[in-house]
């Protein structure tokens, strides 16, 4: 069963076209979502795509330094909340996570924070595969599980997970991002099974080459970076706002129907 649209807060700017049944399918309006790692790359992207559909947003960092996506989300209209906390500590997320949702309804959560370390398998520190596994897998399952509570209460939600190519494929120096995001995939599609009956939709993004500071590296490397270019259809990198629209959609009552689904926003890559 579709979810009715809520009625927008007082005040709340009405999208042009918002009268048609199809734009208000995209509208986000009434809504909160949670973009965990908003304050660069494709978390500030996706959070100013979700309020310029109509959300508020909840802004997740590791520190205080959100003032400038802050400003993404005010100057469409939308309000925005700050929450910090650093998901490599998942002994006390719980209770900052409840902290949270004693504050805020949470209708929309985004996890894309996460982390990458490059080293090869053979001398891969254990230290590092912890690591990442910490924050792309443990913290994910943790959130989303205290989130999606109120959410199956309630009878209405969505989850949308920040995947990887990598969730399809090995990558090179990049074992425990490649466990975690295939993990990702994985868990994506078990809680679909388990919530969908609930009216509460989970789907991820994988995106492709993205210009991000997780690629700088690549992006540097006069053998790799031309090799994984001319591979991409699109010929060309991927940048944050390519991803902004496939959030809002998975993140709209059009998607309603879309349950356990790894939407790849890759110029092609995958095709190819």
């Amino acid at each position: 069963m579709t979810r009715p649209a809520e009625p927008a807060p007082a005040g709340t700017p009405s999208p042009e076209g918002a009268g048609s049944p199809l734009a208000a399918m995209f509208s986000l309006a009434g809504r909160t979502a949670l973009v965990t790692g908003s304050r660069t790359g494709i978390g500030r992207a996706v959070a100013a795509g979700l309020a310029q559909a109509g959300a508020d947003i909840v802004l997740h960092g590791h520190h205080d330094d959100l003032d400038e996506v802050e400003a993404d989300i005010r100057e469409v209209g939308r309000r925005s909340w700050r929450w910090i906390h650093d998901l490599s500590d998942t002994g006390r997320l719980p209770e900052a996570v409840a902290s949270l949702l004693a504050r805020h309804r949470i209708d929309i959560l985004i996890n894309n924070a996460g982390t990458i370390r490059r080293a090869p398998a053979v001398t891969h520190p254990y230290s590092d595969w912890q690591d990442v596994l910490k924050v792309n897998l443990d913290a994910v399952f943790l959130l989303t599980q205290a989130v999606a509570a109120p959410m199956l209460s309630r009878g209405a939600g969505k989850i949308v997970m920040i995947a990887s190519m990598l969730s399809f494929q090995g990558g090179i120096n990049v074992p425990g991002y490649t466990a975690s995001k295939h993990a990702i995939a994985g868990l994506t599609r078990a809680l679909a099974c388990e919530w969908a009956p609930h009216n509460v939709q989970v789907n991820a993004i994988a995106p492709g080459y993205i210009a991000t500071s997780n690629t700088e590296a690549l992006r540097r490397d006069p053998t790799r970076e031309p090799a994984i270019r001319s591979r991409i259809p699109a010929t060309r990198w991927g940048t944050p706002e390519d991803l902004a629209g496939a959030a809002v959609f998975l993140s709209s009552s059009a998607a309603a129907y879309v349950n356990g689904h790894i939407l790849a926003v890759d110029g092609g890559w995958l095709a190819r």
